[in-house]
């Protein structure tokens, strides 16, 4: 492949659109399985996605923002984060509670399946909302190293799909676990994922501020992986963890801190 010697705008937008898609494509090849053995495979693939979950922020997206801003500040904004997420997802079962979770005649919440059912919504939301987040910073980055140098922008951008195949792998796991059908999960992904397009065009186009906020925008999205990881999927695994499957399920969650520390050691 040959790469142009001075950066230009066509090369920028390539780039963002394959640090977009490009880790949304081999996500998409799940929907090749079938109902059954999704089904099979989703306790797994969810305490994989659970390990990249609750590893990106402290792996990867917190020592980056360190890198940038001091410690305290990160610290700041990471509890403001969860503060952000904690009143956000209480809004959104305080909504299905007073909607259609009431229980038929006498207002009282309808508790089980009804429960699971809203704490699903809320998790996808906070999905969503974290990984749109985190593909801004990526484009900001792919961006702003383009901008530096071609071959800086292309490897910078092969990192970010690299990091991304495992996240977007989790995501869609767990939007799938949360009620969401194959189709909607792969379109609500894309979506998300287009904000990587979005940031490269801000840090390319020369936004003034917009390499003053990556730090910023990093810390908020590690507190909104942390706060569903911590306080939906694993309280779901332990929901899940049996005696006769708890120990490979125990060892995919491991699997999943690990391939995210191996991926940090990309060049980012």
């Amino acid at each position: 492949m040959n790469l142009p010697a001075d950066p230009s705008w066509g090369f920028a937008l390539l780039l963002g659109l394959f640090g977009s898609l490009g880790a949304i494509v081999p996500t998409a090849l799940v929907l090749l399985l079938s109902d059954s053995w999704r089904q099979r495979l989703l306790p797994y693939l969810l305490s994989y996605a659970t390990g990249t979950m609750v590893a990106t922020p402290i792996l990867a997206l917190v020592p980056e923002a360190v890198e940038r801003i001091d410690i305290y500040e990160v610290g700041v904004m990471m509890l403001c984060g969860l503060v952000l997420f904690f009143v956000l997802e209480w809004s959104v079962l305080w909504r299905h509670a007073h909607g259609e979770g009431k229980g038929p005649g006498d207002g009282t919440p309808i508790v089980g399946g009804i429960h699971q059912q809203r704490t699903a919504h809320a998790t996808a939301l906070l999905i969503l909302i974290g990984d749109a987040v985190h593909n801004l910073s990526d484009g900001v980055a792919i961006g702003t190293a383009c901008a530096a140098d071609p071959t800086l922008g292309f490897v910078t951008t092969l990192a970010v799909v690299g990091h991304e195949i495992p996240q977007e792998l989790s995501d869609f796991t767990i939007l799938v676990a949360s009620g969401f059908s194959r189709r909607r999960a792969i379109m609500w992904n894309t979506i998300s994922a287009l904000g990587t397009v979005l940031g490269v065009i801000m840090a390319y186009g020369g936004l003034a501020y917009a390499n003053t906020l990556v730090p910023y925008a990093l810390s908020v999205a590690a507190a909104s992986f942390l706060y569903v990881g911590l306080a939906d999927l694993v309280p779901t695994l332990h929901g899940q963890m049996g005696a006769a499957k708890g120990v490979w399920q125990f060892a995919m969650l491991v699997a999943g801190m690990v391939t995210i520390a191996l991926l940090t050691l990309l060049p980012h």
